[in-house]
């Protein structure tokens, strides 16, 4: 099984792997190129989009600057929205919906670390030193809202129709139709 299989199964992979580094680099090239377009450059930014991402749906506006690991593992769904600095740690699939706002400075993860250093940081005598990493992926539903400096954590889903306060730390599954907000992240009524 290569690291990035592995990557995309939820095991322990070396992030460092040269298939992954070459992947790392191509979304890099494509973002920073995103990112320094001027904002009336429309078919050029969606040919970088088209280009770096696994799927985008008409309408997807996405403001520079953002930033993502990989890109081929993010699928934005049609007309959705998302504000300007936001970085997806796509290390596995994160999958948003359609008609979906997503605030600024929001960032998405899908990476983890095993806690205890022994466990995390590997000392291989052929390949040196380098560090084990898990994923699991992200979903969120159509007609979202997340509030600005909000974070998504790994394995996380958030229902259809939810709006997350600003500043929230998700940690959880949300459901349906909810306001949840804070640190960690709760429901506090239907909507």
């Amino acid at each position: 099984m290569t690291e990035k299989e592995k990557m995309l199964s939820g095991q322990n992979y070396d992030s460092r792997d040269k298939e992954l580094i070459t992947q790392y680099h191509k979304a890099r090239k494509l973002f920073q190129e995103y990112n320094r377009l001027e904002s009336k450059a429309m078919a050029r930014r969606n040919q970088l989009l088209d280009a770096l991402l696994k799927y985008k749906g008409e309408g997807v506006w996405i403001e520079a600057p953002f930033f993502c690991d990989y890109g081929e593992h993010i699928s934005i769904g049609e007309n959705t929205f998302i504000n300007a600095n936001c970085f997806f740690l796509d290390n596995n699939t994160i999958n948003i919906g359609k008609n979906s706002l997503i605030g600024p400075y929001v960032q998405i993860y899908t990476a983890m670390h095993p806690l205890k250093a022994s466990e995390r940081i590997v000392d291989d005598s052929k390949r040196g030193t380098f560090y084990l990493t898990a994923t699991r992926p992200v979903s969120i539903g159509d007609q979202v809202w997340i509030g600005g400096n909000s974070v998504i954590m790994p394995g996380v889903s958030i229902g259809n129709g939810t709006t997350i306060g600003a500043g929230s730390i998700v940690t959880k599954d949300i459901p349906d139709n909810v306001l949840a907000l804070g640190n960690p992240c709760k429901v506090v009524r239907k909507l």
